[in-house]
C-alpha cells in the first residue's frame, strides 16, 4: 500500500511543501492527512479548530500547524516567505449558510478579503507554482433545474455565504487574467491559479454546526432525536474523498505546467447519486439502527436555501479524466461506520477509509492511481 500511496497523482506531492489554508477544518484535516502519507512536507494555516471534538487534533498528524486568520494579510504572506510552497491548497472559508445570515460582514470578509490576501500572498511569493482554490457547488445563480449546472453557468447566490463565493470566483477570475494570464505563464509568471467546486461533501469527523451529517451523528450520541430541515431539498451527495482526489488531481496538472487546467472545475457525484435529504436520513438509519429523526409535517427552513441542487461535471471527466469512485451507498455506509466505530469505540477510521477509497480506484484503473514508472 505504501508503494501505491507514494506513486499517487504521478508522485507529484513527494517531497513538495504544501500550504493548506483551512488544515483544522473538516475537509482541510482528510486533504492533510492524505498529503502526509503521499510523503509531502504539509503547512497549515487556519484558525483553531472549530469543534470539540475534531477531527484534526484527532488525527494528530505530523505537519507544522500555524494558527491564523486568512483576514491577516500581512501573517499570510510572512508564512509563505518562511515556508516556500510550490503549492497551495486554499479551503479556508466561512462555510456555512445560517451563519452568513448572521454574520454577513464577516462571511464576506472572509471569503473574499481573505480569498483576496491569500492570491497576494501567493502574488509575492518566489516559490508558489500552483494554487487550488476551494469554492462551492453553490457559486451558481440558482434556477432549481433538474439537471447539473456546468462551469460557464451564470454565477449568483441568493444568501451571503454563496454571494461571497460567486464574489471569490470573479475575484479569482481578475486574478488569473490580470497577475496570472495564461498567455504569459512561463515568462512573466510562472503561477497557475485553478478553483475546484463541489458538491455537498460528507464523511467522517466532520462536526460542524447546522450540517446534516453531523447534527445527526451529534444527536445520536446523546440517544436524542434530531429535527430534519427540508426534507425534500435535493443535493449532490459525494464523499470528502471524491472531491480531493480531485483537487489533487488538478494540482497535480497545474504543478506539471498544464496552463489550459488553470480553470474552474466541477467535482461532484452521477446524477443518479443526488438525492433529497429525507432520503439521505432514512439510508443513514439502515447502518447504524440507533440514529432517530423527525420530520414536523411541512418542515421548511425559514431561510432561504436552494431545494434543487446539482453539478455537471462532464468538463472534469472528459478533460481531466476525473471520474468518482464511490457510489452513493457506499458514501453513506463509509459515512456512518466511521461515526458508528468512533463512537462506539473510539476508533478513528480516516486513514483505513482513504486506503479503501485507493483500493476502490485501483480496481477501476484512475488515471491518478498509476504508479511512478
Amino acid at each position: 500500500m505504501e508503494e501505491l500511496v507514494m506513486g499517487l497523482f504521478g508522485g507529484a506531492y513527494r517531497g513538495k511543501t504544501v500550504l493548506v489554508t483551512g488544515h483544522t477544518g473538516f475537509k482541510g484535516s482528510w486533504l492533510s492527512l492524505w498529503l502526509t502519507m503521499m510523503g509531502a512536507r504539509v503547512v497549515g494555516y487556519a484558525l483553531a479548530p472549530p469543534t470539540v471534538p475534531n477531527h484534526y487534533d484527532l488525527l494528530n498528524l505530523d505537519m507544522i500547524s500555524i494558527e491564523g486568520d486568512i483576514r491577516d494579510g500581512q501573517k499570510l504572506c510572512d508564512v509563505l516567505t518562511m515556508h516556500k510552497p510550490e503549492i497551495v491548497f486554499h479551503l479556508a472559508a466561512q462555510p456555512l449558510v445560517r451563519h452568513s445570515y448572521n454574520n454577513p460582514v464577516e462571511t464576506y470578509q472572509t471569503n473574499v478579503i481573505g480569498t483576496l490576501n491569500v492570491y497576494e500572498a501567493c502574488r509575492s511569493s518566489d516559490s508558489v507554482r500552483a494554487i487550488v482554490s476551494v469554492t462551492t457547488d453553490k457559486v451558481y445563480e440558482n434556477k432549481e433545474w433538474h439537471w447539473g449546472y456546468r462551469e460557464n453557468d451564470e454565477l449568483g447566490g441568493y444568501d451571503p455565504y454563496s454571494s461571497s463565493k460567486a464574489c471569490a470566483e470573479i475575484l479569482t477570475a481578475s486574478y488569473r487574467n490580470s497577475f496570472f494570464p495564461l498567455t504569459e505563464y512561463g515568462t512573466s509568471h510562472q503561477t497557475l491559479l485553478a478553483t475546484a467546486r463541489a458538491g455537498n461533501v460528507i464523511g467522517g469527523g466532520d462536526w460542524g454546526k447546522d450540517r446534516l451529517i453531523p447534527d445527526i451523528m451529534k444527536a445520536t450520541a446523546k440517544r436524542e432525536p434530531v429535527v430534519i430541515r427540508n426534507p425534500h431539498s435535493v443535493r449532490p451527495w459525494q464523499h470528502v474523498l471524491e472531491s480531493l482526489s480531485g483537487y489533487l488531481l488538478l494540482g497535480q496538472k497545474l504543478l506539471n505546467g498544464d496552463a489550459p487546467v488553470a480553470d474552474s472545475w466541477n467535482f461532484g457525484p452521477m446524477t443518479q447519486d443526488s438525492a433529497t435529504v429525507h432520503s439521505v436520513v432514512k439510508d443513514i438509519h439502515k447502518f447504524w439502527r440507533a440514529t432517530n429523526f423527525a420530520i414536523t409535517a411541512g418542515a421548511t427552513e425559514k431561510l432561504h436555501e436552494a431545494r434543487m441542487l446539482r453539478l455537471d461535471t462532464s468538463k472534469a471527466n472528459s478533460q481531466l479524466q476525473w471520474l468518482p469512485v464511490w457510489d452513493y451507498d457506499e458514501t453513506i455506509s463509509k459515512t456512518v461506520e466511521w461515526y458508528r466505530d468512533y463512537y462506539e469505540g473510539g476508533i478513528i477510521k480516516t486513514e483505513h477509509d482513504i486506503n479503501a477509497y485507493l483500493n476502490s480506484a485501483a480496481e477501476r484503473e484512475l488515471c491518478w492511481i498509476a504508479p511512478i514508472k
